[in-house]
């Protein structure tokens, strides 16, 4: 055995890959104990309470140590991988507890171009090596184990068939190709990427292939408690509910962030909401009039680029919605920019990235950086910095067929804008019953900083834009 000495062994520490944020959970090891690492090179995937981050680790070596499997919350600080940098050969040593195994020789994946995902880090230039894994016969010990659970159980009176030991596949199977949010979602709904067919380009894995898998076999949630036999058998069937009767999910990464804030908002800033039902056809037809638009060819034209454009006329006309509440110093913070939240609903939770100095972009502008948004979020590639210095928020319940909310303000913010479904109703139009399209808008504010009246003209300016949408042109 190659000795080594403790100088030689670096401890990579979980990084702050955000500002401010105290632990991340590991997500993905791309590394095993033994393998090559290069400086630049990603070996895990981490989730923290603002976005999913790749790691790269900041010097040559080989692995030594994975200090926790994946799945496990670990404190900003703490080390998570320990690297051999003598360029000895690599100590035998045993995986992390419950990581997944790797199979055998898995071939490369096509490098891609990345970009630095930590100031100082570097870019990894190429994908991640593994070196091909040993055979996976059972040892002695294994063997050891499962006679004694073997006489255990026939000690107990089952009848148990002895079952032979696991061996190696004849043949290795490719690690399946898919993007790190993909894992995530497959990690989540207990799916086994190597039984998803793959329906992207070169056979890269999609989301809706792995919803495809769930659907034609619906796997049990993370944990499980099952419902427990009874002691003796009943007199007469009864119905049952066919299934474990209750499912526990760990609240961690972005659900336990979302929770925490929505909690400090709701019993900090007190709440005030008010409602307006608002005839927005003139505005329907000018999205159908704009998608026509050759300035707005191929970008993301719908009524919610047009309420988000008349929500930030209306904080031009009234701006001091626009401010947060400094509470250590006592001060109203006005703020003289928007930077435009949209929540928006992924799989690893409620989200709100923000357009940055959404005030001073055009209409196209305006579109095209809806639509990066949407689809970074969708991704799942959504960075902590797209998520912080926002000033104030829209979120569509109406996309879920909902009328309309009480929205729970985003912390650090003084309004949010609740807009519900577009529907076609009955409306008195011009003195008669009209079928129109008719929304509900709901505006919460803090009553700290907004009074009633400050409140009001914010949402009836927002109406009055949606009801007749050529007032962007003269209030813009």
């Amino acid at each position: 055995m190659t000795t080594m000495t403790e100088a030689s062994v670096r401890e990579f520490k979980m990084p702050d890959v955000g500002e401010g944020l105290t632990e991340a959970e590991i997500l993905k090891w791309y590394v095993q104990p033994g393998d090559t690492v290069t400086d630049g090179q990603v070996v895990c995937e981490v989730e923290t309470a603002k976005a999913a981050v790749e790691l790269p680790i900041p010097y040559d070596g080989v692995v030594r140590e994975l200090r926790f499997a994946e799945g496990t919350t670990v404190d900003v600080g703490t080390a998570i991988i320990t690297v051999d940098v003598s360029g000895g050969a690599a100590p035998a040593a045993e995986p992390a507890p419950a990581a997944e195994p790797v199979p055998a020789a898995e071939p490369e994946e096509k490098p891609q171009a990345r970009q630095p995902v930590l100031v100082g880090y570097g870019v990894a230039a190429s994908s991640t090596k593994r070196r091909p894994r040993k055979g996976t016969e059972p040892t002695a010990a294994e063997t050891a184990v499962q006679a004694a659970v073997q006489r255990e159980l026939n000690g107990h009176g089952h009848a148990v068939a002895a079952q032979p030991a696991p061996k190696a596949p004849a043949v290795e199977r490719a690690r399946p190709l898919a993007k790190p949010p993909v894992r995530k979602l497959a990690k989540d709904l207990g799916v086994d990427l190597a039984t998803v067919t793959p329906s992207g380009p070169e056979g890269v894995i999609t989301r809706e292939d792995v919803h495809a898998a769930v659907a034609a076999a619906p796997a049990a949630g993370p944990v499980v408690v099952p419902e427990q036999a009874p002691a003796a058998p009943a007199a007469a069937p009864v119905a049952s509910y066919d299934g474990p009767r209750e499912t526990r999910v760990p609240i961690k990464g972005v659900r336990k962030a979302t929770a925490a804030a929505m909690v400090g908002s709701a019993f900090t800033a007190p709440h005030v909401t008010e409602f307006v039902t608002v005839d927005v056809t003139r505005t329907m037809k000018l999205v159908e009039e704009l998608k026509q638009d050759k300035d707005l060819q191929g970008l993301r034209v719908n009524p919610l680029l047009l309420i988000a454009k008349a929500l930030l006329v209306a904080i031009k006309r009234n701006p001091d919605i626009n401010a947060s509440w400094d509470e250590a110093n006592q001060e109203i913070v006005l703020k003289h920019y928007v930077n435009l939240g949209i929540a928006a609903a992924t799989p690893r939770g409620l989200i709100v990235p923000n357009i940055k100095d959404a005030h001073a972009r055009t209409l196209p502008q305006l579109a095209e950086s809806l639509g990066e948004l949407v689809a970074t979020a969708r991704d799942g590639k959504t960075s902590p910095g797209a998520m912080q210095g926002g000033t104030v928020t829209i979120t569509n319940v109406g996309v879920f067929g909902i009328d309309t909310g009480t929205p729970i303000l985003n912390p650090g913010e003084a309004a949010i804008l609740a807009v519900g479904a577009i529907k076609l109703q009955p409306w008195v139009h011009k003195g008669k019953v009209k079928p129109r399209q008719v929304t509900t808008l709901a505006l919460s504010f803090d009553h700290r900083l907004v009074d009633g009246e400050l409140g009001s003209k914010v949402l009836a300016d927002i109406a009055a834009i949606l009801e007749q949408p050529k007032r962007l042109i003269t209030w813009g």
